[in-house]
């Protein structure tokens, strides 16, 4: 009976854990707006390569002279790199200028699509959404 009861237990919490993570991982829609595209210019303040989608901090100078931190949503580091884009590409300071589509809520948060550096590469960088290769 003992035992009946710790995988009954252990059972539903793999459940809970499955439908959390499940939760946190959302679909381009859900989070970001096809009608708000964004084009941004600005200077990488951080970079998070962590799972499943890694961050660019961008700091945008607005009209008024004030800067506007963006952060911007990218693929899963995995995916970056097999798209060309390496660690030592985005170092804090560096000029890029991201593409992509802002969040629904209007904060300065987007899913990023391209990034080009100074060097001139435009690289892909989103997850999903309108502008993913098919391949």
């Amino acid at each position: 009976m003992r035992t009946i009861l710790t995988v009954a237990g252990l059972g539903g919490l793999l459940m809970l854990v499955g439908a959390a993570q499940a939760v946190a991982h959302h679909s381009f829609s859900a989070e970001f707006d096809i009608n708000r595209p964004i084009q941004l210019t600005g200077t990488v303040s951080k970079v998070e390569w962590i799972n499943p989608h890694a961050w660019i901090h961008v700091d945008v100078k607005k009209p008024d002279g004030t800067i506007e931190t963006w952060l911007v949503e990218t693929g899963t580091p995995n995916t970056l790199l097999r798209r060309g884009l390496r660690r030592q590409d985005l170092p804090a300071g560096t000029e890029v200028k991201v593409t992509g589509y802002q969040a629904r809520d209007g904060t300065a948060k987007a899913n990023g699509t391209n990034v080009t550096l100074p060097d001139g590469r435009a690289l892909f960088i989103g997850s999903t959404g309108p502008d993913a290769p098919t391949k």
